[in-house]
């Protein structure tokens, strides 16, 4: 996103922002195969605490990320880009919501809602790239889950869907002429994780998670949470701080795409190890992608390419023993 919150192509990331490539081959595999290019997350320079609010701030040197996180130039939306492209236009159907799926002998039908429209998609199999806990909430199956698995689906956190993003933009990084990295630690906030934001073409900024929970932010309100953010940034790096050249802020919580209200109090990552997401009738058509289904690294980029990745190799697996059969 740019300084006005709309898509750029050296924007900031309102989502995910990293990945360890030496810890997550996966992903770094499909960065490498798309063209992508990523940088190494400033680490350069120290690290701030703030231990409490009648004291200052703590100066910490030498500390550094290990292992060392990368960023996608372009952000996490470029490497949605570059996999839209691979896509044959007429197979996206955008600013659709699949709101029921039902079951048929040969498949699976599909109302899709476009505002104010709805129509049907038939598909052989369906494979939902959605958080488990999402999908319970806004897609009604017919015939319903078996009861474990209606109950699973609903007991997975969605990783960060409680959290909320807050970005300060700048005309220049002068934090690193302060000689500080842009992480900072807070016990007092409302930030409480701080990080340098700045993109490979040097568009400055810093960014942090948000401590208040969904309730709170809502109750202080959009306005009211930037001020104090800004006042925040202001005790930890210095006067230049408390005037942006523009905010941003991100409340996953209230993104009815991301979050219900079971996402409202923070959970840590969700993990499938050992689980079966789907049981039943539905075994044969629906399949689960979503990166908290991911048996490594669930909840993050790398989970979402793990998850994927198996999905479709089991759809490829059946539909070449449908071949073969035919073949016989």
């Amino acid at each position: 996103m740019d300084e006005k919150g709309e898509p750029a192509a050296d924007g900031f990331d309102l989502g995910p922002s990293w990945f360890w490539p030496d810890r997550q081959p996966s992903i770094a595999a499909l960065v490498r195969a798309l063209g992508l290019e990523s940088f190494a997350q400033n680490a350069t320079g120290d690290v701030a605490f703030e231990r409490m609010s009648r004291e200052p701030p703590h100066r910490l040197a030498g500390l550094r990320d290990d292992p060392q996180s990368q960023r996608i130039v372009g952000g996490s939306a470029a490497l949605v880009d570059a996999l839209v492209r691979e896509i044959p236009r007429d197979r996206l159907n955008l600013d659709a919501q699949v709101v029921a799926m039902k079951l048929t002998e040969t498949g699976v039908k599909l109302t899709v809602k476009r505002d104010p429209d709805e129509g049907i998609l038939v598909a052989q199999q369906v494979i939902a790239a959605t958080p488990p806990r999402l999908l319970a909430a806004t897609v009604q199956l017919d015939p319903a889950p078996d009861p474990e698995i209606l109950q699973l689906w609903k007991s997975t956190p969605t990783w960060m869907a409680p959290h909320a993003k807050f970005f300060a933009l700048y005309n220049r990084p002068f934090w690193r002429e302060a000689g500080f990295s842009g992480t900072a630690q807070s016990l007092v906030g409302p930030l409480a994780e701080i990080h340098d934001a700045t993109t490979r073409s040097g568009q400055a900024a810093l960014f942090g998670f948000i401590g208040a929970g969904a309730g709170q932010r809502a109750a202080l309100g959009e306005e009211a949470l930037k001020a104090a953010c800004l006042q925040q940034l202001e005790r930890i790096f210095g006067p230049e701080a408390r005037t942006p050249v523009a905010t941003l802020l991100k409340d996953w919580a209230a993104d009815p795409f991301t979050a219900t209200p079971e996402d409202a109090a923070p959970t840590g990552h969700g993990s499938s190890f050992g689980r079966g997401w789907i049981s039943g009738p539905w075994a044969r058509r629906l399949l689960l992608a979503g990166s908290e289904t991911s048996h490594v690294e669930a909840g993050f980029l790398a989970g979402a390419v793990e998850a994927a990745e198996r999905a479709v190799s089991v759809v490829l697996e059946g539909s070449e023993e449908v071949a073969l059969k035919h073949l016989q």
